[in-house]
This record gives structure tokens, C-alpha cells and sequence, in this order.
């Protein structure tokens, strides 16, 4: 019984299948995951967490906001989140998106040291 174990093991037989297990998410899955550790959400999610109460965050430039931004969204740039802190709801979520999703990435991380429960939807265009 050992020598069949191993042999599998060798050949992969039994590694393959449990490390696909092991890492495999559906998209599904992890769009409804609980999420506050600013883990990404997709727009549907955004669009339901923003529907019940969550603060929606756009943390691109002024200028960006100001060319277009999503409705009902509070404008605060990701560099100048940390000294803004204040002026969010700690009795709420929070929604973060930007243009590409890399500033919101950084922003969710600022949040959430800061004891926000936060949602990363990425960029805008997801919503």
C-alpha cells in the first residue's frame, strides 16, 4: 500500500488534484465572501453593500472626480487619506474604487489599519 501511495505520489496523481482543491476559488465565491479585511468585491456586490448603507469612497485626484465619478461617492485622494480619516463613518462600510484599482488596493489597506470594514471594488470601470 505504501509503494502504491508513493508511486502516485511520483507521479503527481495525488499532488495535482489536492492542490487545485486547495487553491481553487470561483469568482462567485469570492465575491460574496466576507470582505473586511478590503478584499476586492465585484460591482454587483458594491452595488448592494452601497444600497444598504455602505459608504461609497473615490480616493482618485480632485481633478479625476470632478471629470466624473460615481453617484453619491465622497472624494478623498489616497495620498491624502490618512490625515482625512476622520471625515468617514466608522459606523459604516466602506466601497473604495479608483481608476485602475491600484490606488483603492493601497487605500482598503490604510482603512483597514485604520478599523474600517472595507471593500475594494477596484476601478470604477467595475461598477
Amino acid at each position: 500500500m505504501l509503494t502504491t501511495f508513493m508511486g502516485l505520489l511520483l507521479r503527481g496523481s495525488l499532488i495535482a488534484p489536492l492542490a487545485l482543491g486547495a487553491c481553487s476559488t470561483s469568482s462567485s465565491t469570492a465575491a460574496t465572501a466576507p470582505t473586511a479585511n478590503g478584499a476586492r468585491v465585484d460591482g454587483a456586490r458594491a452595488r448592494h453593500l452601497v444600497g444598504s448603507g455602505a459608504a461609497l469612497l473615490d480616493v482618485r485626484t480632485p481633478e479625476e472626480f470632478g471629470a466624473g465619478h460615481l453617484d453619491g461617492a465622497i472624494n478623498i485622494s489616497v495620498d491624502s487619506l490618512a490625515g482625512r480619516l476622520a471625515e468617514l463613518p466608522h459606523d459604516r462600510e466602506i466601497v473604495v474604487y479608483c481608476r485602475s484599482g491600484n490606488r483603492s488596493a493601497r487605500a482598503a489597506s490604510i482603512l483597514v489599519g485604520a478599523g474600517h470594514q472595507v471593500h475594494d471594488l477596484g476601478p470604477m470601470s467595475a461598477w
